[in-house]
């Protein structure tokens, strides 16, 4: 294919120009690979059809059989049947440029346009620096930190064996079964499997903390066991040998929430706040001694959208008096003076505030909670007393996805809820929640993103050397040259808090570091 990239440069180059593309930031990183600039627009056939179809698993295949394309031949694009690159990039070429056409009047026909020109075309350009830039790792740490972590493993070991009184696989579903729920009978009522064996998934050990020592040992070996595997020994693997960098793929087009994801490695799920995990991201630091990592996090994103959207007066007022959310909503739910407010009641709160958008029942309170479930549903029932708008603005989503069959976030970004009039209660409820969690989820993606896209754009502009490298959750990650900290702290505060207007300010909590951890 570099043969046929090469041959094709003069009109990747040329401006005027419209470039049709399936996965815009691979074809562009592979030019990049071959110093081979893309020039003027272009056009992603796979993020239109993500934006159409957020919740399918679309190849380019199956996207090109799923329209009707009268030029092309789909047994020439289904390369395990023959070797003819020519006859497959000419038949993909025509079938790309008649799908363009299809896909960009149903972009129109569903008010998708303007998110797909003005946020996610965009963002293809901001991603791929991203990816190009990396951020460096420090190999020698986690190497150090995996022997601490093996030693700990070891002490856990003896532990558990000291507490069942015999050894046994730890690792073993089975084996740790019997001796929780047979020998030790921890629990009175086990769940067991479909399988018929004890359930000993995390969930369910977690209800078991503190009747027994064992228990905790238990989850703290598979947190060892977790970050070894999963980051400390796998994150060396995937350091680039030349940069000494770690170059994640971000994924644009997989979460049906608009949120992005990143691979090899996932980013996204590196603990922070377990403290066992913290060390991970001490090992990511900037890329010499003449550049500072920063962090620039979006503060309560997601329940300041919850108040914005539900336009609840109590708590948009607290956002606007900078109150603790947590202790307000303690405060008022319990009927005390926010300085009397117990760090329980706040705990209990908390709880509340982040589990409501996710339809958190009295049930699932209880198991997160010091409560009983007597208890937890009093609480819910005062929570949506002291908060009815929000109340009326969940029963609204829902209503609105029974009758149009999606939601929607603030920039238009639908999901399609088919299952929002199931007879069967259990799937109806999981689009229910889909139907309030989704449009704020969706809606705090789509402005970080949006964020980004200023962001760089103010970096271009200006010709920095500070790089954006890392976008986790509400997170960005920046490798700043020393020298422009303060500018790029301005750029990026302002980029963040003022992206979109809303009554509820967006705040932005920013730090620098020495390392990931450190600037969090």
């Amino acid at each position: 294919l570099s043969q046929t990239f090469l041959e094709l440069s003069p009109l990747l180059k040329r401006k005027e120009i419209l470039k049709i593309l399936y996965n815009a930031k691979i074809f562009k990183k592979q030019l990049n690979h071959l110093n081979i600039p893309l020039q003027g627009d272009f056009f992603d056939v796979s993020i239109a059809e993500y934006l159409l179809n957020p919740d399918s698993n679309h190849t380019f295949f199956s996207v090109l059989q799923k329209y009707d394309c009268e030029t092309i031949n789909l047994e020439l694009l289904d390369l395990s049947n023959q070797n003819d690159i020519a006859a497959y990039l000419i038949n993909a070429s025509m079938g790309l440029f008649e799908i363009k056409n299809q896909v960009e009047k149903l972009l129109q026909n569903y008010k998708l346009i303007d998110l797909f020109y003005s946020i996610e075309l965009p963002l293809v350009d901001v991603l791929l620096h991203m990816e190009i830039n990396g951020i460096r790792l420090d190999a020698k740490l986690l190497e150090y930190y995996s022997g601490v972590l093996n030693d700990e493993l070891l002490r856990l070991t003896n532990s558990i064996y000291k507490e069942a009184g015999q050894n046994f696989n730890i690792s073993s579903p089975k084996q740790l079964g019997f001796i929780l729920f047979e020998k030790m009978r921890l629990s009175e009522k086990p769940k067991k499997t479909k399988s018929g064996q004890f359930s000993t998934s995390e969930s369910e050990l977690i209800k078991l903390k503190g009747r027994h020592k064992i228990v905790d040992y238990v989850l703290l070996f598979r947190t060892c066991q977790k970050l070894l595997s999963t980051y400390v020994n796998a994150l060396p693997l995937l350091m680039n040998n030349e940069t000494k960098k770690i170059h994640t793929t971000f994924n644009q087009s997989i979460a049906a929430t608009g949120r992005l994801t990143s691979s090899n490695p996932n980013l996204q799920n590196i603990p922070i706040r377990r403290s066992s995990g913290k060390d991970v991201r001490k090992a990511f630091v900037p890329s010499d001694s003449q550049h500072i990592l920063m962090s620039a996090d979006y503060s309560q994103i997601e329940l300041r959208l919850i108040a914005e959207l539900s336009q609840s007066d109590n708590m948009i007022e607290a956002f606007l008096n900078n109150e603790d959310i947590h202790a307000s909503t303690a405060a008022k739910v319990f009927k005390v003076d926010i300085n009397n407010v117990t760090s329980e009641m706040r705990s209990n709160a908390k709880t509340v505030n982040f589990g409501i958008i996710y339809g958190v029942s009295a049930f699932g309170l209880s198991e997160q909670t010091s409560l009983n479930r007597q208890e937890s549903a009093v609480l819910i029932d005062t929570y949506f007393k002291t908060y009815p708008k929000l109340k009326l603005f969940i029963e609204n989503q829902i209503e609105f996805a029974r009758k149009h069959g999606y939601v929607q976030t603030i920039f238009g970004r639908r999901r399609e809820l088919r299952n929002i009039n199931s007879r069967n209660a259990f799937i109806r409820g999981h689009d229910e929640r889909n139907a309030v969690n989704m449009p704020i989820q969706g809606s705090a993606a789509d402005i970080i993103k949006l964020a980004m896209i200023k962001i760089h754009n103010q970096f271009q502009q200006k010709g920095l050397l500070s790089k954006m490298v890392l976008q986790v959750h509400d997170e960005l990650v920046f490798d700043v040259y020393k020298p422009e900290k303060e500018l790029v702290k301005l750029i990026v505060k302002e980029g963040m808090e003022e992206v979109h207007n809303t009554k509820v300010p967006l705040i932005v909590d920013i730090g620098f570091g020495d390392n990931w951890l450190e600037a969090h």
